[in-house]
């Protein structure tokens, strides 16, 4: 498979349709790789995101304080629409010097020729001292790296489960699958809770295999065979993916989870409307706010291969048609600071990808009141199957883990994910180079 065919399928993947954006990327596309005189532009997918764009123009700002040799320039885009800006792009190679990057995209994007490799060589934070979740590899290279991540956690009052002798986790000794059974039954039995537990299954999108995918790990199943990653045979439909896809639907017969959860989860949470609640680090500050020292930050449970998170946030690379990559590099590493590291998290609400920068954030150093969630993200993440194939993997498990939700046979909806992803892996020729 040539590289166009390879950009053509990698666009696929990721994006469904560009005509909302199409419009927006001729300016970028003018100079977008440097040509002009020093100018790199930089894409960035928070418009309409205040805290962290702030961030990313003060890092610009100074780096064009710092030296004369090049100038980088800003634009943004909604989240939304900002994949299909890319790879609206990639084909007539109009893609920016500098851009950001879904972390799960990365193996995606680097062997649809989006990205290049970035041989960084210099700045104050080595790439070794960061999250291994943070830095974006694809064939042991590294194309991105980012400046934090965020950790999925079990949220829970403290007051809730001493009422009902529930036994509070640790991250040295989480609730096993008994465990959290026993106490799911205890929680509905008491009477006030019509549902107990709050999964988020009224979200979409990505949040399916991010959120539901480590659990599935956790039973010892995965999203694909990752010795080879070319087949889902025996991962996705093996012995312990079943267990999970039983045992998932059973949350709902069993009447502990809603089959759809409302539009607000962590506000239900927050309400009292259930007691223990799926959710990420990012609704870590506003829980600690409304329900103080009562508010548990509880490790993921150990379904019997260990606690598991997903892991990999939004990252920075460079584009493979940057006219001026040195420039690019320049750029990359004058921005590996542990002060700009601590400005991303204390903007975006998330988890520093250094040591370093954590312990200078109130709540998050040793001992602290978040560093439960540093320690999930450091021990428990695991980053989604890093394969070019991602994308297509990650919608089919999503329609299949919402059918088993709703009812369907999870025999046959894993058995029919399995044939689905197999049969995209051999068209595209295992996405080799």
């Amino acid at each position: 498979m040539n590289a166009k065919t390879r950009r053509l399928v990698a666009a696929s993947l990721v994006a469904v349709t560009a005509t909302a954006v199409l419009a927006g990327c001729g300016s970028a596309d003018r100079g977008g790789s440097g040509a002009q005189g020093g100018v790199l532009k930089l894409w960035t997918h928070n418009a309409g995101n205040a805290a962290e764009y702030d961030v990313v123009e003060k890092v610009v700002n100074d780096f064009n304080a710092s030296q004369t040799t090049y100038k980088v320039e800003i634009e943004a885009f909604p989240q939304g629409a900002y994949n299909d800006a890319v790879v609206a792009s990639s084909s007539s190679k109009k893609l920016p010097c500098i851009l950001d990057v879904d972390g799960p995209n990365v193996p995606n994007w680097a062997w649809g020729g989006y990205l290049a490799p970035l041989e960084l060589k210099g700045g104050e934070v080595p790439l070794d001292d960061q999250l291994p979740s943070t830095v974006g590899k694809y064939r042991d290279e590294v194309y991105a790296f980012g400046f934090y991540d965020v950790a999925l956690t079990m949220f829970a009052r403290k007051s809730v489960l001493d009422e009902h002798g529930i036994r509070v986790p640790t991250p040295d000794r989480p609730w096993t699958r008994a465990e959290f059974s026993a106490a799911l039954a205890d929680l509905k039995a008491g009477g006030k809770f019509e549902y107990p537990l709050e999964m988020g299954t009224g979200g979409s999108g990505e949040w399916w295999p991010y959120a539901y995918s480590p659990q599935l790990q956790s039973f010892g199943g995965d999203l694909v065979d990752r010795s080879s990653y070319k087949t889902a045979e025996g991962a996705l439909n093996g012995p312990t993916a079943r267990d999970w896809a039983k045992w998932f639907r059973s949350l709902v017969t069993d009447g502990y989870m809603a089959q759809k959860s409302g539009s607000s989860p962590n506000d239900d949470f927050l309400n009292g409307k259930s007691a223990i609640e799926w959710d990420g680090s990012w609704d870590a500050a506003k829980n600690v706010e409304k329900l103080g020292d009562d508010l548990l930050i509880l490790p993921p449970v150990d379904f019997g291969q260990g606690p598991k998170i997903g892991g990999a946030s939004w990252q920075w690379a460079m584009s493979s048609n940057c006219a001026q990559p040195e420039g690019a590099r320049a750029f990359l590493e004058f921005t590996r600071k542990t002060a700009y590291f601590l400005e991303f998290a204390k903007a975006t609400g998330t988890i520093p990808a250094t040591d370093a920068a954590a312990a200078k954030i109130p709540g998050y150093e040793p001992g602290g009141r978040y560093e439960p969630l540093v320690r999930a993200a450091r021990d428990f993440a695991v980053v989604r199957p890093v394969t070019p194939a991602y994308p297509y993997i990650a919608s089919v498990f999503e329609k299949t883990a919402k059918d088993i939700v709703a009812g369907a046979d999870p025999d046959a909806a894993l058995d029919e994910a399995v044939k689905q992803i197999d049969a995209n892996l051999k068209l595209n020729d295992f996405y080799a180079d």
